[in-house]
């Protein structure tokens, strides 16, 4: 996400990731990083952070893996609901959808698979994520 938003709007947004269940610090796995390299991406200077509040509230917009990650990101914060979204459902942001299947402790092909399933996704939808951001700076 971060290198499609820098190639379309240079300096214009950050992007964060967080997880769930993530703790806070650890660097990308290994097949992470391969599954990377191989679209030359370097994550290697990655480290995860668990979700917060303080996270969900500075975000204008959050795409979630899995309903049950959009469920948990609008228990915590419920004022989010508006602007979360699972990532295969964008822009519709019911909590109801397709999970994005995570690779973590998988083979190197699940991580290929998952990082082409989350890239086609975000391109289906860069046209949108753009056309918020462009509102959201112009404003």
């Amino acid at each position: 996400m971060r290198s499609l938003i820098e190639n379309e709007r240079p300096g214009k947004a950050e992007v964060m990731s967080a997880g769930i269940a993530a703790g806070d610090g650890f660097p990308a796995t290994r097949y992470g990083v391969e599954a990377a390299r191989m679209w030359d991406l370097d994550v290697s200077p990655h480290r995860s952070q668990q979700l917060s509040p303080q996270l969900i509230e500075q975000a204008d917009l959050i795409l979630a893996m899995s309903p049950e990650h959009h469920r948990q990101i609008t228990r915590m914060v419920p004022s989010a609901a508006d602007r979360t979204y699972l990532l295969k459902s964008f822009p519709d942001n019911s909590p109801v959808g397709e999970d994005v299947e995570d690779p973590i402790g998988r083979a190197l092909e699940d991580y290929n698979q998952t990082f082409l399933e989350i890239g086609e996704y975000l391109g289906q939808h860069l046209t949108e994520i753009v056309k918020r951001l462009d509102e959201k700076t112009d404003a």
